[in-house]
């Protein structure tokens, strides 16, 4: 399999990419990779799970169990609507929001580039195992495989898809600045 495949790439997207949205299901390497990312293009990285939470003053597990998914989605709705107006950021969503057509629909922002950390759904069960309390989606194992499956093609409208499951985040990270082609822009470190 190849472990990178482009989407449609819009003229916009060829010229300035001002901002990089992660997007995948858990376990994909969203948090992981994208600090990585933002460190090596000099920018922040912000992860919308971590926002949520600050401003809510509770986990996203507590969100969920106290309010139900629907009023925990408008939240997120609301914070990405924030957020993905940023320049010289590296925006990592949660795992369902792209599930809403209002949601993808922001990520259509002049200057977004869309990266699809795609994960085969046995590498999440083997990279969550343990996070269930943590991880609502990942509670509901009735369920698990049926929200995965509806996500995937939402996941591959995005402008780049990056196959993680045997890439180290560091190269996950490479492709992703070759695939934008901002390989040139890394920030270099001197000791």
């Amino acid at each position: 399999m190849n472990e990178i495949s482009l989407g449609q790439m819009s003229s916009q997207m060829q010229t300035r990419t001002s901002r990089i949205v992660l997007t995948g299901f858990m376990g994909s390497g969203k948090s992981t990779v994208g600090p990585l990312l933002a460190g090596s293009l000099g920018w922040r990285f912000v992860d919308v799970d971590e926002v949520i939470e600050a401003e809510a003053g509770a986990t996203i597990a507590e969100i969920f169990l106290r309010h139900g998914e629907s009023a925990f989605r408008d939240r997120e709705h609301a914070t990405i609507a924030r957020l993905v107006s940023g320049e010289s950021i590296v925006l990592g969503l949660g795992g369902g929001a792209i599930e809403r057509e209002d949601t993808r629909m922001l990520l259509k922002a002049p200057g977004t580039l869309v990266v699809n950390l795609e994960v085969e759904l046995e590498t999440t069960l083997h990279r969550c195992s343990g996070t269930e309390s943590i991880r609502p989606v990942l509670a509901d194992q009735a369920n698990l495989r049926s929200r995965y499956e509806r996500r995937l093609p939402l996941y591959r409208t995005a402008h780049v898809t990056v196959h993680t499951d045997r890439l180290s985040p560091q190269h996950v990270t490479k492709a992703i600045l070759e695939a934008a082609g901002l390989s040139n822009q890394q920030k270099i470190s001197t000791p």
